[in-house]
């Protein structure tokens, strides 16, 4: 079972912690006060809060106990919940949805081979497209937490300076604005300042996972990311699922990650299973249409870089996680044309239109355009919904 955690209000209720159960929600405050978690040893108080930090910082058994609660009330013969039905199972249908956690901080990876692949090859096609240090260490940048939003908000086109037909700079609203199919790592566990987390202890600080959007004005992120990075043409949204997956239910899914070569340095080698068999796609419904259509389909097996790696990367220098950080991959391609994670390379910056099945075109995204990223392992014994985001003028 996946038993993801998120928050969630009904009918003007203050938001609180809960569990989706398919098309329902297992309302964990009131599972709490009717006694069900008093024998682990936490405050059931921590499931009445707007955010699921507090939950978070109780640790990884407390996280192990509570899941195996769960799945001990909803899978035993007697089923000790169904005489409370009425009052811990909501319609998910009925709720509203919260961003599920206070994000502090948020960092960027650009974890995938064939997505840096192809962008190098777009920008710098007389090289080499991948840039000296790639193989060697994670490359990341750290966005803007204050933006990011949970599924369902429409995200506004932003405006910023990028090269007019001269190539002088002119101001206006955002020509090629895109998505970046990603998932996003939550993390439970803070580290020392000062005090490297070692790639045997990096998953220990995992909470979860979320589907992740980073939101990119292609336009205006060309004309200012030399030398410094991305800047405003990411940090204006980016859109979370509603719904964290626990790491702990990827265990069944896990795999060997891609041969690394050059062989990292030591402080990022692992032998062990650190990849996960995570079905992805992009959904798009143009402006003015009452159809959606599937534009990429991708796995995030295609990382080159583990998320083990990714956090011994973060704070090999000292740098401090706190609970409540979210770390995203980076786009996440595949090798054919059909599993690109961005518009960026399904139209190839703009130079192969995309044709939809209703014949509309697309190069970048249009106003009134919806982008919905959904995932799922397994046969989707493990899924996540969907993280959606239509486009305002």
């Amino acid at each position: 079972m996946t038993l993801p955690y998120g928050i969630f209000s009904t009918d003007g209720s203050a938001p609180r912690v809960g569990v989706r159960l398919d098309d329902q929600i297992l309302d964990l405050a009131m599972v709490g006060r009717l006694g069900f978690f008093d024998d682990l040893g936490f405050d059931r108080a921590v499931f009445e809060k707007p955010v699921l930090n507090d939950f978070m910082a109780l640790g990884k058994p407390v996280w192990q106990a509570v899941r195996q609660r769960l799945l001990a009330l909803l899978t035993q013969p007697e089923k000790p919940l169904d005489a409370f039905a009425d009052w811990v199972l909501f319609p998910a249908s009925r709720a509203t949805l919260h961003l599920p956690m206070r994000i502090g901080d948020y960092t960027d990876f650009y974890a995938s081979e064939e997505h840096a692949t192809n962008v190098g090859r777009m920008f710098r096609p007389q090289g080499d497209p991948l840039l000296p240090n790639w193989k060697h260490l994670p490359v990341a940048y750290h966005g803007r937490a204050s933006s990011i939003v949970v599924s369902g908000t429409p995200i506004k086109r932003p405006a910023g300076q990028f090269p007019g037909p001269d190539q002088q700079p002119v101001f206006g609203p955002s020509q090629a604005l895109d998505f970046e199919l990603e998932l996003g790592i939550v993390i439970g566990k803070p580290s020392r300042l000062g005090e490297p987390v070692s790639i045997a202890d990096a998953e220990d600080h995992v909470f979860g996972f979320v589907l992740f959007n980073d939101w990119s004005a292609r336009d205006l992120q060309r004309w200012e990311y030399q030398p410094l990075g991305p800047f405003l043409g990411k940090n204006f949204a980016s859109s979370v699922s509603p719904w964290v997956v626990p790491l702990e239910a990827l265990d069944p899914f896990r795999m060997e990650g891609p041969p690394q070569d050059p062989t990292p340095l030591p402080y990022l080698q692992t032998t062990a299973k650190r990849h996960f068999d995570i079905e992805l796609e992009v959904v798009l419904q143009p402006a003015q249409s009452a159809h959606a259509f599937v534009i990429s389909r991708t796995n995030s097996r295609h990382l080159y870089w583990n998320v083990a790696q990714l956090i011994a990367h973060h704070t090999v220098n000292g740098c401090n996680l706190n609970v409540g950080d979210l770390l995203a991959t980076g786009t996440i391609s595949g090798s054919t044309p059909d599993s690109y994670g961005s518009l960026l390379e399904l139209s190839w910056n703009g130079t192969r239109p995309l044709t939809l099945p209703d014949g509309s075109v697309r190069t970048f995204l249009e106003d009134g355009d919806t982008v919905t990223l959904r995932g799922w392992a397994g046969n989707k014994q493990i899924d996540w919904g969907e993280v959606k985001g239509r486009i305002i003028a």
